[in-house]
């Protein structure tokens, strides 16, 4: 492993949307480069069928992620792939293996602590997904128009030499109904983990990264690569960690060995 490779126990990553302008495959190739684990989930959303149906979109660097993550898989990390609600038709090949990949509906990750977690994409405890799909399609065609703003928005942002800032994160923060189905959502996975008798649960899905105890269950959200640039890592004793992968993109010569360091602000929160 070179020293300029994090090593984990495992690695969580969603919502990546492939097939869009919108997924910041710069990013995601820099943190697939410089991490390496034993276990990498793929927590749904990887490429989005709902947005290549419309129009196709796919550019060499969605071609690396995927080649990327295929030969970390040769390489012996046992790679997990959980389809969510955008890349739902590999769900018709649930219990197979493409490439050492083996795709599961959903799985209990045992810690190196001993603790269990659930670990699935979480769109069956979406209702708009479930239950008015329609909806759920206009308003993804929404979010992408915000994605796209957002874009040049952040483009101007760093020719005045400005970090990066998402603007449709923003607005979710600041719209109540908005702020109310996050919540109504994160109670609702983590329920599930404690129906199932488990310590916690892992999921994607509302592009919110988050760590924190519902009802006695650590509820854990990895975020994703279109906006939040998060993964959720375990290290080696079984801790759990949100990392932020913009804030080191910016500063590749860095010695990251340093940002390792559980005071690095490159983390943002850990398990007890």
């Amino acid at each position: 492993m070179s020293k300029n490779t994090l090593k984990f126990r495992s690695i969580w990553i969603s919502d990546l949307h492939l097939g869009t302008s919108g997924c910041q495959t710069d990013y995601l190739l820099d943190f697939l480069k410089h991490c390496d684990a034993d276990h990498l989930y793929l927590v749904g959303d990887i490429i989005d069928g709902w947005a290549l149906k419309r129009s196709w979109f796919w550019q060499q660097s969605h071609n690396d992620v995927i080649q990327k993550i295929l030969r970390k898989a040769r390489k012996g990390t046992k790679v997990t792939y959980i389809p969510g609600n955008h890349d739902e038709g590999a769900r018709q090949f649930l219990g197979l293996m493409f490439g050492e990949i083996i795709i599961k509906d959903e799985v209990i990750h045992t810690m190196a602590n001993g603790k269990r977690f659930l670990v699935l994409h979480g769109d069956r405890f979406d209702g708009v997904v479930q239950c008015a799909k329609w909806l759920a399609i206009v308003g993804d065609r929404l979010y992408t128009i915000t994605l796209k703003l957002n874009h040049w928005f952040n483009r101007a942002r760093a020719r005045l030499g400005l970090g990066y800032w998402s603007l449709s994160q923003f607005l979710k923060h600041k719209v109540k109904s908005a702020v109310s189905f996050v919540s109504n959502f994160e109670t609702a996975v983590a329920a599930q983990a404690k129906a199932l008798g488990l310590d916690g649960v892992i999921c994607g899905h509302i592009h919110k990264a988050e760590m924190r105890e519902i009802d006695g269950v650590l509820y854990c959200n990895d975020g994703d690569w279109v906006e939040s640039l998060s993964a959720l890592v375990e290290l080696q004793n079984g801790e759990l960690r949100i990392l932020s992968w913009q804030k080191l993109f910016s500063e590749q010569q860095a010695e990251l060995i340093h940002l390792y360091a559980p005071h690095s602000p490159l983390f943002e929160g850990i398990t007890t």
